[in-house]
C-alpha cells in the first residue's frame, strides 16, 4: 500500500459498528493498568517504604513511579493511535515519543536500583521489566525480543551477583528477575498483538469496501462503452448510408435520419437508465436488434433459435448472453467486411449455447480461444477491460465458457451456461430485477 493509500485509509474514521473503539479502549486501559499496578506494588510493598528511611529517598522514589508511570502511559497513547493506520508495526500515528520513552526508561532505572539498594530482591525488578515491555512496542519483532531477552539475562546476572555479595541465596535473585521479564514482554506484546491484528482486519474490510466501489465503477464503465459504442457505430453506419443516398433517394436518405435521430434519442435514454441503475439487457432485445441492425447494413443475417431456452436460463444468465449478443454485432459492424451472419441459439448437452459466426474476417491461420488470456483475431478487442475479454471473465464467474474462433475468413464466437430447469424467473418490477443482475455481476 502506497502512502496515498495508507493517507485515504487512515482519514476514514473507525466504523462503529466493529466495537474497534471500544477495543483500543479496553487495550489501552488494561496495558497501562497492569503496568502501573505491578509499578505501584513494587514501592508499596517495599522496605524502601519504611519510616526508618530518610524522607528525601521516599520522596525521590515516588516522584521516580508518577514519572514512570506517566511516560508509560502517554507512550502507549502514541502506539495505540485513534485512527487505525495501515501498518501498526511499521507506522504508528506519528514517530516514537523518544523523549518519553527515555523518561520512562530512567525511572524504571532508578527505581529498581533504589529497590535493589535495599535488598528487596523480588520486587527491584519490576520497574525494569515494565520500562523494557513498553520500549519493545515501538521496535519490530526481532529486535522487541532480543531487547527482553537481553534485559533477562541482565536482570539474571545483576540479581545472582548483588545476592551472592550480600551472602544470600542467589537462586531466587537470579531466577525472579529473568522470568518477571519475560512475563511481563509476553503479556504487554500479546495485547499489543491482539490489537494490531484488530487494526489490520479493520484497514483490509475499509480497502475491500473501496476496491467493491473500485470495481462497480469499472463495470458502470464497461457498460456505458457497450451501449455508447454500440449505438455509435450504429448512427455513424447509418449517417455515412443517408450521405450516399442523399442525391439518388432523397426520401430513403431522410428515413435514415430519421433512423439516426431515433437511434440517438435510444442512446440518450439507455445511458440515462445505466446511470439511474436500472437497465437491463436480455438477449431476446438483442437478437432482435442485432437483425434490424445487420439487415440495414446489407448483411444477410440467419437466426435459429430454440423457442424453450429463455424460459429456463434466469435474468441474469440472459442478460449476460445479451452483452455477448450485443458485443458480435458490434464485432461484425465494426471491424469485418461480413456479407453473412449465422446466429444460432439451443439447448445441447444441458447448456444453453449462442453461437455468432460471420464470413467478414480477413484471411488467416485457424486460431481458438477458448476464453480470457489470448488475442481475439484481427482487432476483435478494443484492449484491456472491455469485449470479449472482459465478457469472458464474466461468462466464466456465472459457471459458462466463452470461445472464439478465426479459421480462415470466419469469425465465431459461441457463449454457453448451464441450463436451470427450474422454470421461468417470475415477474417482477424492474428495480428487483436490476438488484439481481447487479449481485449476479
Amino acid at each position: 500500500m502506497d502512502c496515498c493509500d495508507n493517507d485515504r485509509v487512515r482519514d476514514v474514521p473507525a466504523d462503529p459498528g466493529t466495537g474497534l473503539t471500544n477495543f483500543r479502549r479496553y487495550t489501552w486501559w488494561s496495558l497501562i493498568g497492569i503496568i502501573a499496578f505491578f509499578l505501584v506494588f513494587s514501592v508499596a510493598r517495599s522496605r524502601i517504604m519504611d519510616v526508618a528511611v530518610p524522607f528525601v529517598v521516599r520522596f525521590a522514589v515516588v516522584t521516580a513511579l508518577a514519572l514512570t508511570v506517566a511516560a508509560v502511559a502517554v507512550s502507549i497513547s502514541r502506539r495505540l493511535p485513534r485512527v487505525p493506520s495501515g501498518s501498526p508495526d511499521t507506522d504508528p500515528d506519528g514517530p516514537p515519543p523518544v523523549g518519553w520513552l527515555a523518561a520512562g526508561g530512567a525511572g524504571g532505572i532508578a527505581l529498581g536500583v533504589a529497590l535493589l539498594a535495599v535488598r528487596d530482591y523480588g520486587l527491584w525488578s519490576f520497574g525494569p521489566a515494565m520500562t523494557v515491555s513498553v520500549i519493545a512496542m515501538f521496535l519490530p519483532d526481532r529486535r522487541r525480543w532480543l531487547l527482553i531477552a537481553a534485559t533477562a539475562v541482565g536482570a539474571a546476572v545483576l540479581g545472582g551477583v548483588t545476592a551472592a555479595v550480600s551472602g544470600q541465596g542467589s537462586l531466587f535473585a537470579a531466577a525472579f528477575p529473568a522470568g518477571l521479564v519475560v512475563f511481563t514482554g509476553w503479556v504487554t506484546l500479546g495485547m499489543l498483538w491482539a490489537w494490531d491484528v484488530a487494526e489490520r482486519l479493520n484497514a483490509a474490510r475499509r480497502l475491500s469496501a473501496e476496491l467493491a466501489i473500485k470495481d462497480e465503477r469499472l463495470r458502470f464503465a464497461a457498460d456505458l462503452h457497450d451501449i455508447q459504442g454500440h449505438h455509435l457505430q450504429v448512427i455513424a453506419l447509418k449517417s455515412e448510408l443517408a450521405a450516399r443516398l442523399a442525391e439518388a433517394d432523397p426520401a430513403r436518405a431522410a428515413a435514415e435520419m430519421q433512423e439516426v435521430r431515433r437511434l440517438a434519442t435510444d442512446a440518450l435514454r439507455d445511458t440515462r437508465a445505466v446511470v439511474q441503475g436500472y437497465r437491463r439487457v436480455t438477449l431476446e432485445e438483442e437478437i432482435t436488434n442485432a437483425t434490424r441492425v445487420l439487415a440495414a447494413a446489407g448483411i444477410d443475417a440467419r437466426m435459429e433459435l430454440d423457442p424453450a431456452v429463455p424460459g429456463l436460463l434466469p435474468g441474469p444468465d440472459r442478460h449476460l448472453l445479451g452483452l455477448v449478443m450485443r458485443e458480435a454485432t458490434t464485432n461484425v459492424l465494426r471491424h469485418s467486411r461480413a456479407r453473412h451472419v449465422e446466429v444460432s441459439y439451443r439447448i445441447t448437452d444441458g447448456l444453453a449455447r449462442l453461437t455468432a459466426a460471420n464470413d467478414g474476417a480477413p484471411d488467416r491461420r485457424t486460431t481458438e480461444h477458448p476464453g480470457i488470456g489470448r488475442e481475439a483475431g484481427p482487432r476483435q478487442e478494443a484492449g484491456p477491460g472491455t469485449g470479449l475479454r472482459t465478457l469472458a471473465e464474466r461468462v466464466r464467474t456465472a459457471g459458462g465458457e466463452l470461445t472464439w474462433r478465426h479459421d480462415g475468413d470466419r469469425f465465431t464466437v459461441t457463449a454457453s451456461l448451464p441450463v436451470e430447469r427450474s422454470g421461468p424467473e417470475p415477474a417482477g418490477d424492474r428495480t428487483t430485477a436490476a438488484a439481481t443482475d447487479l449481485e449476479a455481476r
